[in-house]
């Protein structure tokens, strides 16, 4: 199946210069959306993993099927001041500004071994902030896996020290 016919570029969203890739063509699609999680699914179940990380909002929408396709349990990476106990932040950069997430302080024990997913890799500011939110916890990140790879914003250089893959890379801008 070729994903790239799912993904629609939006430009100039959400500021002028940034081209959106648009995944919302793959979720209304049934057999696009299953061959997706299923993919990543794979890959969980390859690295043995026992959780799924994923950040909001985008990443939620499949970390949770792909942790349910992995028998995996998933956590929650959220936005400062949306989880309701104690939590473990790191701030990180976005390739158009400073972000920061959260997951509960008891969301990962050690050596738990833990697949990052997201729908996107740009620069790996969010893919490196999840990272270290579980290695911070003791945690082993067992890999990270994407739906999408901006491969010219060297987000993968970033993620050096773990394995990365995605299903659709994009070279050029």
């Amino acid at each position: 199946m070729r994903l790239e016919d799912y993904i629609r570029d939006i430009p100039d969203f959400p500021k002028p210069g940034i081209v959106f890739k648009d995944i919302t063509p793959l979720f209304l699609d049934a057999a696009a959306l299953a061959y997706t999680v299923g993919r990543l699914g794979d890959w969980a179940r390859e690295w043995e993993v026992d959780y799924v990380v994923s950040a909001e909002a985008r990443g939620f929408a499949l970390g949770g099927a792909v942790a349910v396709a992995s028998g995996a349990g998933f956590i929650l990476a959220r936005k400062p001041g949306k989880l309701p106990r104690e939590v473990s932040s790191v701030e990180y950069e976005l390739e158009y500004g400073v972000d920061a997430l959260e997951i509960h302080s008891d969301a990962v024990r050690d050596g738990v071994r833990v697949l990052v997913h997201d729908d996107l890799l740009a620069t790996g500011g969010t893919a490196g902030a999840l990272c270290d939110l579980v290695e911070q916890a003791g945690g082993v990140v067992a890999g990270c896996a994407f739906v999408i790879e901006l491969a010219f914003l060297n987000g993968r250089e970033r993620l050096r020290d773990h394995e990365v893959r995605s299903l659709v890379v994009v070279d050029d801008e």
